[in-house]
């Protein structure tokens, strides 16, 4: 028997670009597909019925018809549609840097609901706690959780030791702590503060919610920025690129304490 020909999905807009005169090829992450690309005829008429609710970083409810070479959205319900996070340049800047990294680790024909829980509890983190940081840190962090590349926090991942209080340091490409006596020809190595270990076996075992409590000082705020944003970023392969205009808006905030 033939799949049916439509389907009903849960997705987050991830993005989207012109096609012809007026459709939209979109970009959605959906709960129970992973990632799909699929059509939306004639979505750029101002009298089409998805006008306003394929915009980037929308939760929707798709109906969809399988097409020849690519899906085709035949209507979309907007279920939550981030509107406090997009009244600022700063927190839609946050949540398209989510946006870029589900598209780049997420796959088609892959689900992953996991991640697609991930993306929508961030948002509404971000929503939540809008001066705040550390929901991009909570999603980066278990972004390689859910993605089977998390990294090693308790033991020196070459000889396999406990690691000793501030005798460690860290390596994005060969899986997370080394010990300083341990040093791989082919570790990608960089300083870890103890402070800096500490926040992040804490994102290990928190939830969301008790992580956008944490308060962390300028220098740690940055150490964990770098060391999160690099090892997410060697793992995708490829410039996060809206890594570094989020990185220009937090560089001109004001120093104190990041929470």
């Amino acid at each position: 028997m033939a799949p049916p020909r439509t389907y009903r999905c849960e997705a987050i807009i991830l993005g989207y670009t012109p096609l012809g005169e007026a459709d939209l090829l979109v970009t959605m992450y959906t709960w129970d597909q992973g990632k799909v690309i699929a059509v939306g005829k004639g979505a750029r008429r101002s009298t089409s019925k998805l006008v306003g609710h394929l915009e980037p970083l929308t939760m929707v409810r798709m109906s969809m018809a399988h097409g020849r070479s690519m899906d085709i959205i035949s209507q979309a319900e907007v279920v939550q549609s981030f509107s406090v996070l997009k009244e600022d340049l700063l927190t839609i800047t946050k949540g398209l840097y989510l946006a870029e990294l589900v598209d780049g680790f997420g796959a088609e024909e892959s689900p992953n609901p996991e991640l697609f829980r991930l993306m929508i509890d961030t948002l509404r983190a971000v929503e939540d706690n809008p001066e705040s940081d550390m929901p991009l840190r909570f999603f980066e962090f278990h972004l390689l959780q859910v993605s089977g590349l998390m990294p090693e926090l308790y033991h020196c991942v070459e000889c396999r030791e406990e690691l000793e209080p501030d005798a460690h340091r860290f390596s994005p490409n060969v899986g997370g702590t080394l010990c300083l006596d341990c040093s791989p020809d082919d570790a990608h190595l960089r300083p870890l503060s103890l402070r800096a270990l500490k926040v992040l076996r804490l994102l290990d075992r928190s939830e969301i919610s008790k992580a956008c409590k944490l308060s962390v000082d300028k220098s740690l705020a940055d150490e964990l920025r770098s060391l999160l944003s690099t090892t997410v970023g060697y793992w995708l392969g490829k410039e996060i690129r809206s890594n570094s205009f989020l990185d220009r808006l937090n560089n001109e905030s004001l120093p104190g304490v990041y929470t």
